[in-house]
């Protein structure tokens, strides 16, 4: 009897463990370790909502965003910071909630995530994108759905929109890292950090190229609209800073295990 209370005090004591000391969501997420279908459902999905919000509100809304000639940034910027807040929170548990080829090029990058469950992950968003793409424009009844594909501003050539996109994920993949990587952090809330990185992200960059930061957001609209504007800008760009802020984390940043 005495040997029973001794192991349910050790049991208790473990549960009501330090939150340092518990298994982190992105520990939890690793040893589950979902199919890799299942992972790349959920990224479809996801990226279906980022693509089809995105396109809705930029097309649908166009006659109260545009009013006086001036955007409305913060409209967008917090239709696409919530669509990626929510979807991400939703996913974590399954794929981590990439919803990016440049997210799941960083976490390649860092040897977070097998190059084939990437590849995976990779296709699913750029499916679901595209679908995405396809939804909003039956949604608004076969309408162009051109200006929901961001697009360069007055003056921005190639070669700044690519510095732009790649500062701007720089930043995106960085808030990915420290809120959904990093086992200091537990992934807590981390679908809300990333969302508001999206959102903070638009109101600076969105005048000068629309703060893609995503090859699927710019692909799977311009796969449905069969336009394809600046390619290099939104495939170059965000991919070149996804991949340097994986590899600052990777290098300088996260906590290396030893013993394991």
């Amino acid at each position: 009897m005495a040997e029973s209370r001794t192991t349910h005090r050790r049991d208790l004591s473990a549960t009501l463990a330090s939150p340092a000391e518990q298994p982190t969501r992105a520990e939890t997420a690793a040893a589950i370790s979902p199919a890799p279908l299942a992972q790349a459902i959920a990224e479809l999905f996801g990226t279906f909502a980022l693509i089809y919000i995105g396109v809705m509100v930029l097309v649908a809304g166009a006659p109260s965003l545009f009013q006086n000639g001036t955007k409305d940034l913060v409209a967008v910027a917090l239709a696409h910071g919530l669509t990626i807040g929510v979807m991400v929170s939703a996913t974590m548990q399954i794929s981590g909630g990439q919803l990016n080829p440049a997210v799941t090029v960083g976490l390649a990058t860092a040897r977070k995530l097998p190059v084939i469950q990437a590849g995976i992950n990779i296709v699913a968003q750029l499916v679901g994108g595209t679908l995405g793409g396809w939804a909003a424009m039956a949604s608004l009844g076969g309408a162009s759905i051109k200006d929901g594909i961001p697009a360069l501003g007055q003056g921005v050539g190639t070669g700044r929109g690519i510095l732009i996109e790649a500062i701007l994920t720089f930043f995106l993949v960085f808030v990915v890292f420290g809120t959904g990587v990093d086992q200091r952090f537990g992934a807590r809330l981390g679908g809300m950090a990333i969302g508001f990185t999206v959102a903070l992200d638009i109101l600076a960059g969105g005048p000068l190229t629309g703060a893609a930061m995503n090859p699927a957001r710019w692909l799977g609209p311009a796969i449905a609209q069969g336009a394809f504007p600046n390619p290099a800008v939104y495939l170059v760009g965000p991919l070149l800073g996804g991949v340097i802020a994986a590899l600052v984390w990777s290098f300088a940043l996260l906590e290396r295990r030893t013993g394991r």
